[in-house]
Formats: C-alpha cells, sequence, structure tokens
C-alpha cells in the first residue's frame, strides 16, 4: 500500500492507494498519524477510493488512527470508500464510529476550517 500525503493549514489529506492488510500496512498508517499528531495535524481526511479490499489489520490499523487523532483533540473522516470496504465498516459496525463521505471535497468542508 501507498500513501500520497498533503497538508493544507490544519488538515491532512491521506490517499491510500493499494489493499490495507497485514502488519506491515497498518505499521505505515500508525505512523503517518503519529507523525500528523506530532506536527499539530487536528483533522485527516483518508481517500480510500483506490482500496478495494481490508481485512481485521487493516481495520485494526484504522481505528488505532482514529483513536490517536481523538485523544490528540483531532478527528478522521473516510471519504470515497468503495462497496467492499464499506460492507466491511457495516459488518464490524465500525461505521458508527467512522464518519464517511462520498467526496474528499464533502469530507473537507464537514471540518468547518474557517479561512485564514
Amino acid at each position: 500500500m501507498q500513501i500520497k500525503q498533503t497538508i493544507e493549514q490544519n488538515l491532512a489529506q491521506l490517499t491510500f492507494r493499494g489493499d490495507l492488510l497485514g502488519e506491515p500496512d497498518g505499521t505505515i498508517v500508525r505512523q503517518r498519524i503519529h507523525d500528523l499528531v506530532a506536527g499539530n495535524v487536528k483533522h485527516v481526511v483518508i481517500d480510500l477510493g483506490a482500496v478495494q479490499h481490508i481485512n481485521s489489520a487493516g481495520l485494526g490499523a484504522l481505528v488505532a488512527a482514529l483513536t490517536t487523532m481523538r485523544k490528540s483533540g483531532g478527528d478522521i473522516r473516510l471519504a470515497r470508500v468503495g462497496d467492499n470496504v464499506q460492507n466491511i465498516l457495516m459488518i464490524t459496525r465500525l461505521v458508527r464510529i467512522f464518519d464517511t463521505y462520498d467526496s474528499v471535497e464533502e469530507a473537507q468542508k464537514d471540518f468547518r476550517i474557517p479561512a485564514s
């Protein structure tokens, strides 16, 4: 899996490419989130549009990322969640803890960051 990152003001966009499977991918996600928290980034949108499959380790990484961000006073939004991943989120009832959006733009707007 690859992660493309862009940061603008206090908002990071992480675009995942490839499947989120196994511990190596989870380690990458957790480290990226810890780096963002260390950089005082409070809002993260994760674009899952290019992720076809996710397993329990991948779900664990997303939950850990959300927990880390919320403990630091931030939050995570998921955007462009595909059908396979959405089904897994529904089966595991993680749709109750993750806010999901059809587009990255919608997720960014939901943070309601005032212009500087």
